[in-house]
């Protein structure tokens, strides 16, 4: 008797139902369906000036400003997407590049969802240092970043793959250790556990298939979505301030803050004074301000950089 239930649909596959609906000249995009870079990464999108309609339940979604079709899939799916062609891009935790190196090309880090591979153990272990893992056996899923990572450092260790609560995993006694994810610790200090050393650090990325984004037309497309993104991430690494001086000390201050070219000054009422607009790098922000008040600044009003094109 044949498998299927008579009067049943079939049942596609996501990747299926999103090939046979989407415009072959837009440029393709797969992002996590659900995770911990999900709310970010849409967000990112929206201030990248994309609008588009996203729901749990949807595959996929066309944004109506720009020639880019989304597609929600699994976070483990993306780089096989990628690297096949069925999407020009991805976008996910650099921590799966390192894990599967699919072949594709890494364009962009997003300086988001910022977290890192650890190993860790219970808090009453005997394991104090990573040779200590001799002979022990690890919980993880990610196997190959965290071989990798003890062989280099002569450490001998059984890998166990789990996927899911890898923390739970030395209370079942199914490992000595675990690595995974950590992004604050919480998850580690709920479970009893303490970390040992850090594998490596890892963000939201933007990945590509070479050979897609290398057609002419997708080519166009992709710089001018570059721009876009770029311009977002430009302007998280600057404040835009506002601030009053007398017009005597403006060769002081610009020597303090020189602008991306040069500050735009317009004079006030109060004569001998100007207003001086600029903006200043995150890192350095308040040693900024402070030399700035120093120097006789006054009214100093900050604003966030939405975007810097």
């Amino acid at each position: 008797m044949d498998g299927n239930v008579a009067g049943a649909l079939p049942v596609s596959h996501p990747k299926e139902t999103f090939m046979a609906n989407i415009n072959n000249k837009s440029l393709k995009l797969a992002v996590q369906k659900e995770g911990r870079l999900t709310e970010e990464t849409l967000e990112f999108l929206r201030k990248s000036g994309l609008e588009f309609e996203s729901y749990k339940q949807s595959l996929f979604s066309t944004c109506r400003n720009f020639p880019l079709e989304i597609l929600y899939v699994r976070d483990d799916d993306i780089p096989d997407y990628v690297a096949s062609g069925t999407v020009d891009l991805g976008i996910m935790g650099q921590n799966l590049l390192y894990e599967e190196r699919p072949k594709v090309k890494k364009l962009l880090n997003l300086r988001y969802g910022f977290c890192s591979l650890t190993i860790a153990v219970p808090k009453e272990s005997e394991i104090n240092d990573i040779t200590d893992l001799n002979g022990k056996t690890v919980a993880t899923t990610y196997p190959n970043s965290t071989l990798n990572f003890l062989k280099k450092n002569n450490v001998s260790s059984k890998m166990v793959k789990i996927s899911g609560s890898v923390e739970i995993a030395p209370t079942l006694g199914v490992a000595q250790a675990i690595a995974d994810l950590m992004s604050t610790g919480s998850t580690l200090a709920l479970n009893d556990l303490r970390p040992l050393t850090k594998i490596y650090d890892s963000e939201a990325v933007l990945i590509a298939n070479e050979k897609n984004v290398s057609l002419m037309d997708k080519k166009i497309l992709l710089v001018k979505l570059m721009t876009r993104f770029k311009g977002v991430l430009s302007a998280k690494n600057y404040k835009y301030v506002m601030m009053n001086a007398p017009e005597k000390i403006f060769p002081k201050i610009k020597k303090i803050v020189p602008g991306l070219k040069s500050p735009t000054i317009s004079p006030l009422a109060k004569p001998g004074w100007i207003s001086i607009q600029t903006v200043i790098k995150e890192d350095i922000f308040w040693e900024t301000i402070e030399r700035l008040q120093k120097a006789g600044a006054s009214g100093i009003i900050v604003l966030p950089v939405e975007k810097l094109i």
